[in-house]
């Protein structure tokens, strides 16, 4: 039978906290979402968690107060089943 793994969302997850929480995750075997709008990080970021892990966690460059935006992002991606909330602003 197939199982997928849990989705979960990281705000600000190319942040400092966020991109080691990102690691974590996705080391234990969640599929790992980051939306984050690069105010205080760098989207090379993503490229040091995919060389760390072997995975590259799906991205998505959106303001967390754009709420329509959220909306079409959750709308995208159904099924998360956590957030993980570090985005800053």
């Amino acid at each position: 039978m197939f199982t997928s793994s849990p989705k979960v969302l990281v705000t600000g997850g190319t942040g400092y906290i966020g991109s080691h929480t990102v690691v974590a995750l996705l080391e234990a075997g969640y599929d790992v979402y980051v939306v984050d709008n690069l105010s205080n990080s760098n989207i090379e970021v993503l490229n040091g968690i995919e060389q760390i892990t072997g995975k590259r966690p799906i991205f998505e460059n959106i303001d967390c107060t754009d709420y329509v935006a959220m909306d079409k992002f959750f709308t995208k991606h159904e099924g998360i089943k956590a957030v993980i909330h570090f985005a800053a602003k």
